[in-house]
Order: structure tokens, then C-alpha cells, then sequence
């Protein structure tokens, strides 16, 4: 299906037949602040508890509110804005982001620091929601799947080494420096964005699908289905994968595992890059089937140091590019409604992390980590057979 926006766009660049590198590392940058900005506190809760004079369980909560936020306002705050020209946008989410964090940083108070993390959040479901279509837009339709992939290589690099250094940069001077440091890297990419970035239109009234009709698109809710499934699994272990590791026995340091895992990932997405635009269903497949077979390696062999360590590899693999794959596979099957229909798939990906750390907590409490795998299992082969079934719309073989 043809977006009917992509008509409208400009030549962007005079070879259409290569990347906008330099556009699309804009909102790779992009990606990586928004994740950085969500997770830097989990590293840091220690320090910042201290300072503000609280518990660490209610620092955690600086987590919790800005991924609230995300799935609050993603869907609301895309659907109001999806008329914009899409560079507008970008800079008001990243100013956003800037004003934001410098309030955190000089927050003194936890209720202020608390509505900052509130507002960052907000911010994020903005930017989550354009960013994708943003980056199929100034590109042609050929290279609409490894522009994506570009755009969203922030995720693992924010994952496998900003947030480390983030943490360990707050733990040595202050965490307050952290959060500063973020306003600075996004007052820099305005900047760039202002002075490099080519612009996008937004999406024509008369194209325009009502909320409700976007949901009824064939294809897109196989796909949601299969982001809660697939993210619920990922996070049950991911929030709790000290605790797992710990009860492991391995001696496996966290910062390490997540570094693998990280590294792991960035593999995941250049694979996803390769392939993307002409083996989408087969990428969705293999790469559940691995997540898969990475679970079962943990549910039956994590008290051996090798095995955990090659299911972590393959675990960062198969989850790199998840976000790329089913990203691509709901603006496919929505077409010129993709930007609303990326909202949705920010909320559903945001309530799984709420939904996979409450999980992963009644299963902690009630039975151990060790049962942590086989959630994720029954989880993940829920998605597996929704995505195998979902062949007409949603996951289409590539010659159809």
C-alpha cells in the first residue's frame, strides 16, 4: 500500500537510491534520548532517593510516571498533531525532552522531580508516535524497512551503553550531572535538527482516518497482539534480570550480561536492516523462534555459566530488531495511517513493560525467578502462533 503522503514529499536528497544518513542518524539520536531519559534512573536510585530525601522504592517511581505518561498521551498527542509537518514536531518533542531533564537535574524537591518525569514521558509518547513514518517519509518505498532500522539503532546503543555510562557517570559526580548532560545532547541535536534535517508533511485532512476506523485496519491488531505477547515475555525478565541472575548461581555480573546483551542487539538490528524490505515475515518468524529457543535454554540451563551466556547472545538478537520489525509491519498494513497506528503500538509496547514488571513481581513473589522462563515461553509462543496465522495482512509473505 502506497501512503498517499509520500506523493506530496520533495525530492529530499539526489540519490534516491541511498539513505539520508545524516536525517535519519538525527532520529536515531533522537531515539537514543528518549531511551536514556526512561531508563537512566534505574541506575541511579541510590543517589537520587538520597538527595531528595526519599525511598529508594518511590525514586523507582521516577520509572514508573514517565512510562505512565508515554501510554497516556502517545495516542491523544500523535492523533492532534498528525497534520503537522513532521520537523515542527520533532523539535517540539526534543525541546521537550531539553526543558524537561534540565528541570530534573535542578529538581529539589521529589514532587517536582516526579511532575518533570511526568512531562519527559509525555514528551516520549509524542515522539514515539512520528519518528517511525518520519523516517519512512524521506526515503523512497524501497528503502522505507532499512530506513527504520537506522532510525531506531538509539534503542540498543542507549540500552548497551548510554544507560551504563549514564549510571556510572551520576554515581561519580552527582546524578543531577546525568540528567544535564541529556539537556545538553538535546539542545545539540536541535540544533542539527534546525540546520540538517529535512522536512516531512504531515498527514492530509482528507486522509485522515478516524481513531476508532485505524484499529478496525486489517492487520493492525495481529500486530498489537503480537507486541504485548512478545514484550510481556521480554520484560517479565528484563526488569527483573539481576534478581534472575543472582539466582542463577553463575556469578554473572548484571552490567556485563546487559552489555552482551546490548552488543547482541545491535547485531539483531543489522540483520533486521539487511532483510527487512524484502523478508519482513520471515524476520518476525525467525526472530520469535529464537527468543523462543534463547527462553527455553534459560528455563531448563541457566545454572551453567556457557549456556546462560549463549542464551543472552541470542536473546539480544532475536530482540534487537523486534522493535524495527513490528514497527515496519504496522505502517505496511496501515498505510497513510501509519503515524496513528505507531501510537497505538508505543502504548502497547509501554503497557507491556507496566504489565511484564507486575507480573514479573507475583512470580517472584509467589514462586521465584526461576519461573521467570517459562512465562516468557508461553508468552512468546502465543506471539509466534498469532504472527505464523497472520499472513493476509499483517505478516504477508514477501510476494504477496
Amino acid at each position: 500500500m502506497i501512503d498517499p503522503e509520500v506523493q506530496e514529499r520533495p525530492a529530499l536528497h539526489p540519490r534516491p537510491d541511498r539513505l539520508p544518513r545524516v536525517a535519519l542518524s538525527a532520529l536515531a539520536l533522537s531515539v537514543f534520548i528518549v531511551i536514556m531519559t526512561e531508563t537512566l534512573p534505574a541506575g541511579l536510585l541510590p543517589e537520587i532517593a538520597a538527595d531528595l530525601g526519599t525511598s529508594e522504592s518511590a525514586a523507582g517511581q521516577l520509572v514508573s510516571v514517565y512510562a505512565l505518561a508515554t501510554v497516556l498521551v502517545s495516542i491523544p498527542a500523535t492523533t492532534a498533531t498528525r497534520g503537522w509537518r513532521r520537523k515542527p514536531v520533532l523539535l517540539l518533542g526534543i525541546g521537550g525532552f531539553l526543558v524537561a531533564n534540565a528541570v530534573t537535574a535542578a529538581a529539589t524537591t521529589y514532587p517536582l522531580a516526579l511532575a518533570a518525569r511526568f512531562v519527559a514521558g509525555g514528551f516520549s509518547g509524542l515522539l514515539w508516535g512520528m519518528i517511525a513514518g518520519y523516517a519512512m517519509r524521506i526515503v523512497p518505498d524501497e528503502l522505507r524497512g532499512r530506513a527504520l532500522a537506522v532510525a531506531m539503532v538509539g534503542t540498543p546503543l542507549a540500552l548497551s551503553l548510554g544507560t551504563p555510562l549514564g549510571s556510572a557517570a551520576g554515581a561519580a559526580i552527582g546524578w543531577r550531572w546525568s540528567f544535564a548532560a541529556m539537556s545538553l545532547i538535546s539542545a545539540l541535536l536541535v540544533a542539527w535538527i534546525a540546520a540538517r534535517m529535512p522536512d516531512a508533511p504531515g498527514q492530509a485532512a482528507e486522509t485522515r482516518t478516524p481513531l476508532r476506523r485505524v484499529l478496525l485496519i486489517p492487520g493492525l491488531r495481529p500486530v498489537l497482539l503480537v507486541v504485548v505477547t512478545w514484550m510481556l515475555a521480554h520484560n517479565v525478565l528484563y526488569t527483573y534480570i539481576s534478581t534472575f541472575l543472582d539466582d542463577t548461581g553463575t556469578g554473572l555480573r548484571t552490567d556485563l550480561a546487559l552489555f552482551v546483551f546490548g552488543v547482541s542487539a545491535l547485531v539483531g538490528i543489522a540483520v533486521t536492516g539487511a532483510l527487512i524490505d524484502t523478508a519482513l515475515r520471515r524476520l518476525v518468524l525467525g526472530s520469535l523462534t529464537g527468543f523462543a529457543l534463547a527462553v527455553l535454554v534459560l528455563a531448563v540451563a541457566a545454572g551453567s555459566l556457557i549456556a546462560l551466556c549463549a542464551a543472552i547472545v541470542v536473546w539480544g538478537i532475536t530482540f534487537g530488531g523486534a522493535a524495527t520489525q513490528l514497527q515496519t509491519a504496522s505502517a505496511d498494513a496501515t498505510g497513510a495511517d501509519a503515524d496513528v497506528a505507531q501510537s497505538m503500538v508505543t502504548t502497547a509496547w509501554n503497557a507491556a513493560i507496566f504489565g511484564g514488571g507486575a507480573i514479573g513481581g507475583v512470580l517472584l513473589d509467589q514462586a521465584g525467578p526461576g519461573t521467570f522462563p517459562w512465562a516468557m515461553l508461553a508468552l512468546v509462543v502465543a506471539a509466534l502462533v498469532v504472527s505464523a496465522v497472520a499472513r493476509t495482512h499483517a505478516f504477508p509473505p514477501a510476494d504477496d
